[in-house]
């Protein structure tokens, strides 16, 4: 029964990836601490593994729901390398900085997170064109913040991706197509950082690798990647205002759930 919730999870997880360029973390990562509370994991692991776990099923994601945006033709390979040599390194300081902060903190921080998010979906805060892209340095730069903080919030790194290129006075359909693209580089050196991390720790429930549960992965993957491509061609068709507007409220409920936590 477990297992079939995962698979729900994933489903949900994929089709919110490809809509809003998001990852799908921010939903992946509360219900795992959850669920991992409810089968009684050590608490002071809970959180980290939930996050490493949710790392790892963005790659996945993050190539269905790239397929499905290449096919419109919105990808800018460019800016994607530019961006996703910094976010390399980003994903893998910030999966070791999370690491190393206790489980009240980082609840903290992810449910003040899941509050500033909901804010901003909620009431389509968006920020205006400030300036044009920044050269491969100044992409580089922000590569490595916006992968910093992803594999801190265990998501995929749309959430930041899309509002700065926003501000770069990027087109949204092309912002969300590059967003999907770098939620590659985020997801697979922050998952290598919270596997390296958690290796050997004794409080790891089995069928674990480092902070990586893998029934969860499994379940996730399977559903996630199908449910993505569906996600990615509907963002292209459909006003998403309303969803957001739901998810804000979500997101809501599960920053105070977050903070209950800490």
């Amino acid at each position: 029964m477990l297992f079939v919730g995962y698979l729900l999870l994933g489903a949900c997880a994929g089709l919110l990836a490809g809509l809003f360029g998001i990852g799908g973390g921010l939903i992946i990562v509360p219900v795992l601490v959850a669920s991992f509370h409810a089968q009684h994991i050590a608490p002071d692991v809970v959180t980290h593994l939930a996050l490493g776990t949710s790392m790892l099923t963005m790659i996945f994601t993050g190539v269905s729901s790239l397929r499905a945006h290449q096919q419109t033709g919105a990808v800018d390979w460019t800016v994607i390398r530019q961006l996703g040599a910094g976010m390399i390194i980003g994903g893998w300081l910030g999966g070791l900085t999370a690491s190393q902060l206790p489980a009240n903190i980082l609840n903290m921080i992810i449910g003040t997170f899941a509050w500033a998010m909901a804010l901003q979906m909620g009431l389509s805060l968006q920020p205006k064109g400030g300036r044009a892209l920044p050269g491969r340095v100044g992409n580089a730069i922000a590569g490595t913040v916006i992968g910093w903080m992803s594999a801190i919030f265990g998501i995929g790194g749309g959430s930041l991706t899309v509002p700065y290129l926003s501000w770069c006075r990027v087109p949204m359909s092309r912002a969300v197509a590059v967003s999907a693209a770098c939620s590659l580089p985020i997801a697979l050196s922050g998952s290598l950082s919270y596997l390296y991390a958690g290796w050997g720790n004794r409080d790891l429930p089995e069928w674990s690798l480092g902070y990586i549960y893998l029934p969860a992965l499994f379940g996730i993957v399977l559903t996630s990647t199908s449910f993505a491509r569906v996600g990615a061609r509907l963002a292209h068709r459909l006003p998403p205002q309303r969803l957001k507007q739901a998810f804000a409220c979500l997101l809501l409920l599960v920053g105070t759930k977050f903070m209950l936590f800490s």
